[in-house]
């Protein structure tokens, strides 16, 4: 069972709502107040926190993962299951949105490391228009099954970034990714932060903020 998602309310009439996926092992406290300064007052944020289970690349220990990580290895097979089962979850979380008022292509989807991975794999498998995503120092996961598992359009706006210094996420994945996605997704812009190691920075909050403004802008 998932906790509950934090929630953060906009500040003047809600016409956009931003869903955001932490990383391994973090929960939607990690990156709600960061999120919600970038936004515009008319953005609801929703920061979920995945559910506990054992991940296997963390020799068996529980901790809040969005499906099993087996290795860090691009070759090595992956938690499929797990993988639809969470972008399922995702998909639930946006028509819930939808379903409340707010149209799917005034949604914007984001994440950080395996939530990035995570919004990716789901915005690009989600059959309406949504406003964009967000993907940061991450991969495409079940890359094999794309593009004929895409069902977004094709001009879906994609911000991906990745720093250089990535210890954890390779940054050559972030590049294989967005060489990739560049081969059926014709609005991809793959931005390089030097020197960022596994986690964000006021050059790429800034450019977050601008997607953001871009993808939801206020409507009168």
């Amino acid at each position: 069972m998932e906790p509950n998602p934090v929630i953060i309310a906009a500040t003047a009439k809600q016409t956009a709502v931003l869903i955001f996926l932490h990383g391994l092992g973090d929960t939607g406290h990690g990156w709600a107040s960061t999120i919600a300064a970038i936004r515009g007052p008319h953005v609801k944020v929703i920061c979920p926190t995945a559910a506990t289970i054992p991940v296997t690349l963390n020799a068996g220990f529980r901790m809040p993962s969005w499906f099993d990580l087996r290795t860090l290895d691009a070759t090595a097979p992956e938690d499929e299951e797990g993988i639809l089962r969470a972008t399922t979850l995702v998909h639930g979380l946006i028509s819930d949105e939808v379903k409340a008022g707010t149209p799917a292509n005034r949604v914007l989807l984001g994440g950080f490391s395996q939530g990035g991975a995570l919004a990716l794999h789901a915005a690009l498998t989600y059959p309406q228009p949504l406003a964009g995503v967000m993907s940061l120092s991450c991969w495409l996961p079940r890359h094999a099954h794309f593009p004929d598992a895409v069902k977004a359009p094709l001009d879906l706006p994609i911000f991906q970034a990745h720093g250089d210094c990535d210890p954890v996420v390779p940054f050559k994945w972030g590049q294989m990714t967005a060489s990739f996605l560049k081969t059926f997704m014709k609005n991809i812009d793959f931005t390089t932060y030097q020197g960022l190691t596994h986690s964000s920075s006021e050059a790429e909050l800034k450019d977050m903020r601008a997607f953001i403004e871009r993808t939801l802008p206020s409507v009168k």
